[in-house]
């Protein structure tokens, strides 16, 4: 068995979960293993990108003693949209 961390939050509710599952586990394997689905039923996790220390992994990468992997939420804007926007506000700004 190695130990790792998942976490994963929302605004207004972080958690981070200690969990020991079997050498050789996937990613998404230590996910389904954790009691994560009992803090956010909502949200199915199968379907989530996820990370590990801040850098993008598969599901199906192979984790190591210590690991912390992270599930990353979804967009709610698209990041070169709201750039556009923006710019084009500071533009009407100087425009006046």
């Amino acid at each position: 068995m190695i130990d790792i961390e998942i976490v994963y939050g929302v605004p207004n509710k972080q958690v981070l979960l200690p969990v020991s599952v079997p050498v050789g586990s996937t990613i998404a394997q230590a996910i389904a293993h954790s009691s994560m689905n009992a803090h956010f039923p909502d949200v199915d996790f199968t379907k989530s990108k996820v990370g590990v220390f801040g850098r993008a992994e598969r599901s199906t990468t192979e984790i190591k003693a210590g690991d912390r992997i992270e599930i990353y939420r979804p967009l709610t804007a698209d990041p070169k949209e709201m750039r556009r926007l923006r710019a084009e506000k500071m533009k009407e700004k100087s425009d006046n």
